[in-house]
């Protein structure tokens, strides 16, 4: 199974007197034709991972996970068929966003100095009656300490 990474450009944004007044990233556009549509975003969150610390690992067996670290710096350790693969998401490494398929286990790490923010657009959308939440281990995988130079 390939997961989608794919890496969002920074773009420096100017006023009107052509002057840069800061800078976007495109996260998501169905126009990029990236995703299937039934994996379009259904619910936009923010999770925020503390300094060197883990989320997870999660398994859902119905939704899809869609991150995007657009502070800080993340590693997002998923368990396939082929065995534990990494992916790193955040400012240095071009915003990238990583699709985790239902049925894969996932855990997010925070690998730098500050808060990683992580957006979340899974789908389909968290709901109460539905959490899809199920127990998953790690145990067998080694986080290691990759504190790096946040800004």
């Amino acid at each position: 199974m390939t997961l989608i990474n794919k890496k969002n450009p920074k773009i420096v944004t100017n006023n009107k007197e052509g002057f840069s007044n800061g800078w976007l990233v495109p996260i998501f556009n169905v126009h990029d034709n990236v995703l299937d549509e039934a994996q379009y975003p259904r619910q936009v969150y923010l999770t925020v991972i503390a300094p060197g610390q883990i989320k997870g690992p999660h398994l859902h067996l119905k939704r899809w996970g869609l991150f995007t670290c657009i502070r800080g710096n993340a590693k997002i350790v998923v368990r396939t068929d082929k065995g534990y693969e990494e992916y790193l998401t955040g400012v240095d490494y071009d915003f990238a966003t990583v699709q985790v398929p239902a049925g894969v286990p996932a855990a997010l790490q925070n690998i730098g100095n500050e808060d990683a923010y992580m957006l979340n657009m899974p789908s389909p959308a968290w709901h109460i009656d539905d959490q899809d939440e199920h127990p998953v281990s790690f145990d067998d995988y080694t986080f290691t300490e990759m504190c790096g130079n946040d800004e």
